[in-house]
């Protein structure tokens, strides 16, 4: 062997022995490709066996936690009202700490005063102005029985507006001089975050207590449409829908909401028949093996519709009539929506992924991301459903609870006895309570 070659052999045996003492970076974890035909066989081999792994592990990995996560939703929506609000607000704070650390970083090396605090104190303030009622009704004897708890009740608005105040005021206390841009940018993604995932996990709660139907279903709708946007892609997709996301096909886009549509006509016929689901919620104790009856929503019961004429010329005059459950209809719109909108909300995510250079919001759950990389086209789909059902589905029927805090709320002392006097005075009209009852308890009333 000649000096020169032994000095080049020496030379890479240095450079290799310095790249393992050299910190891991793109560069220095890139493999080298040797001169020698069989050393480059195993060099290509190596890394590409490598990389069959990683994404096998990768894919069994994703597959048992998909399944970890169906099962774990499926026990929850059997416990009960109370575990799935749970559930939503941890998916709520979860989604929230995610996207707030994406600035919490810059502002950590800034040294801003508070940031991180500030954020949490919003988002518990905002936590009390909107959800705090939602409870209201259900922890009536409670509350009522406790002049604090009244107290806050009583003065909600105006102690929730003095909350958002003060928030205010302190973050206008903390700018710091040279940052003011990169702070009131940070104030920008907080209030944009408790619009985007706050205020519409409050909505899913709405739906909650308006039924389980009405959560399960539409979050449902989105998970299928997820999977058959990516099968009609693959099987047909060759047109591009949108550039933030290149792998979205416009065939997909259509065959996912097609195949929707008639998930959403299956799922509403069977769910439908499910006390369970489609009851409102009465209190918060109930469970799959607990729960009372209900009167059904008109939408849950069959009605006859008259064909329009040239429907019934089509089939010979053989069919005028037509029955099936309103919820079919609405439960296609529902469809509708999570096929061409509701995918949006993804768009929206990963561009801000983008911008920010991440691949993933976190790694809360195992071969998915984050939390906010699995629920971002739900919180879109939850407040749409929410708004859909007030609008042409809520029948608005007062119930004990409402009618209980509006009178607590809106009546005075007095206003509130001269109240129970009148309703002691029908009851005694309907025979309920004896004249000699009744003048007992208006003397009681009136000293």
């Amino acid at each position: 062997m000649s000096k020169d070659s032994t000095k080049r052999a020496d030379g890479d045996a240095d450079t290799a022995s310095n790249s393992i003492k050299t910190p891991a970076t793109s560069a220095s974890i890139t493999p080298t490709i040797s001169k020698t035909g069989n050393d480059n066989k195993s060099s290509k081999g190596g890394p590409v066996v490598n990389e069959k792994e990683k994404k096998k592990q990768a894919f069994v990995t994703r597959t048992i936690w998909t399944f970890v996560m169906i099962a774990g939703f499926f026990m929850v929506l059997a416990s009960g009202h109370l575990p799935i609000i749970c559930m939503v607000l941890l998916f709520q704070f979860l989604t929230f700490k995610e996207i707030i650390a994406l600035t919490s970083e810059p502002a950590r090396d800034k040294k801003i005063p508070y940031n991180r605090s500030l954020n949490w104190y919003f988002l518990v303030a905002t936590w009390y102005y909107l959800d705090f009622p939602s409870f209201l009704e259900f922890f009536q004897d409670q509350i009522f029985s406790n002049k604090f708890l009244t107290l806050l009740i009583l003065n909600h608005k105006i102690i929730s507006y003095s909350l958002y105040i003060a928030g205010f005021v302190f973050f206008v206390w903390t700018l710091k001089k040279g940052y003011y841009k990169f702070q009131f940018a940070q104030l920008c993604v907080t209030h944009m975050t408790l619009l985007l995932v706050v205020f519409q996990a409050h909505l899913i709660i709405g739906n909650i207590l308006h039924g389980i139907f009405w959560l399960f279903l539409p979050s449902a709708l989105v998970i299928v449409n997820d999977i058959f946007a990516y099968v009609c892609g693959i099987t047909f997709g060759r047109t591009q829908l949108i550039e933030i996301s290149p792998k979205k096909t416009v065939e997909g886009f259509v065959g996912a909401w097609i195949c929707t549509g008639i998930a959403a006509v299956i799922g509403s016929l069977i769910l439908s028949k499910s006390d369970y689901l489609i009851c409102p919620a009465q209190n918060l104790s109930t469970h799959l093996y607990n729960y009372p009856s209900c009167e059904p929503n008109p939408v849950f019961i069959p009605q006859v519709y008259q064909l329009p004429q040239n429907i019934v010329d089509l089939f010979g005059g053989t069919v005028e009539l037509i029955t099936f459950k309103p919820v079919y209809f609405h439960a296609a719109i529902l469809a509708t929506f999570a096929s061409l909108i509701a995918p949006f909300g993804g768009f929206f995510a990963s561009g801000l992924k983008r911008a920010f250079g991440i691949k993933d919001f976190g790694d809360t759950i195992p071969g998915h991301g984050g939390i906010t990389d699995r629920f971002d086209c739900q919180f879109l789909m939850g407040s749409f459903t929410y708004l859909y059902y007030q609008t042409f589905i809520s029948n608005h029927n007062m119930n004990l609870g409402k009618v209980l805090q509006m009178a607590i709320i809106n009546l005075s002392a007095p206003q509130l006895i001269q109240l129970v006097k009148s309703i002691l005075r029908y009851l005694n009209r309907e025979g309920v309570i004896n004249d000699e009852k009744l003048q007992s308890i208006v003397e009681l009333l009136a000293n």
